[in-house]
């Protein structure tokens, strides 16, 4: 092998980061709502989760505790295995979509790539933006599902070692940034709800609202709007 005498200069790489912008829960549950079952039910389930969306690419049916909604999630890129856990509702509509799909416990619950998800989902809502004449929906990228629920989670826990294992992350500066995300959530609106009973405090907390304050025995509850 012959040299050319020449040198080589190693090129600097400048990576830019940039916060995300966390959607409106309204807005995420009207796209999800929209979509067809395929794709409502991948979103929802990123929602409830703050996977990647590779991830669920991979979930078998057999990754699926069909009884009580426990996933075992497996990480990838620089993220760890773990457990998530679906709502009632998302847990219902898998059901669904596995039997309908006659679906064995070997079976891929999406049988795609995460890059064919990403193109439906922009094609879908964008189609919305449109039909809606709503241009802040085309904001609301399929990574945001998964910060979303990582944002809510430290807003509700304040707890980032939760939110560490809750996505997976191996590095908790990695979490540190929903910290920040959290500030920008402080002048966002708050619809309030009571509740009287176990039964009325059970469904504002399946719902997402959190307890903000108790007077007189009526709870009070939040969610960001």
């Amino acid at each position: 092998m012959r040299s050319v005498e020449k040198t080589w200069k190693q090129p600097f790489y400048n990576r830019y980061d940039k916060m995300p912008k966390i959607p409106q829960e309204e807005k995420i549950d009207m796209l999800i709502s929209r979509c067809e079952i395929r794709m409502s039910l991948f979103l929802s389930m990123s929602k409830d989760m703050g996977t990647r969306p590779i991830e669920l690419t991979w979930l078998k049916v057999q990754d699926v505790n069909l009884n009580n909604g426990i996933v075992n999630i497996t990480g990838v890129k620089h993220t760890v295995a773990r457990n998530g856990k679906l709502k009632p509702q998302t847990l219902e509509m898998l059901k669904s979509y596995i039997t309908k799909r006659h679906l064995n416990n070997n079976d891929r619950i999406f049988l795609t790539t995460s890059e064919n998800i990403a193109i439906l989902y922009r094609r879908i809502r964008n189609s919305l933006v449109v039909k809606l004449q709503d241009p802040t929906i085309k904001q609301i990228r399929l990574y945001d599902f998964r910060h979303f629920k990582a944002t809510m989670e430290y807003h509700r826990t304040k707890d980032l070692l939760h939110v560490k294992a809750l996505l997976g992350h191996k590095d908790l500066r990695t979490t540190l940034r929903y910290t920040q995300l959290l500030d920008a959530l402080a002048n966002d609106e708050y619809p309030t709800a009571v509740a009287r009973t176990i039964e009325e405090r059970r469904n504002l907390i399946e719902n997402g609202f959190e307890k903000h304050d108790e007077m007189d025995g009526i709870a009070i509850y939040r969610k960001r709007k």
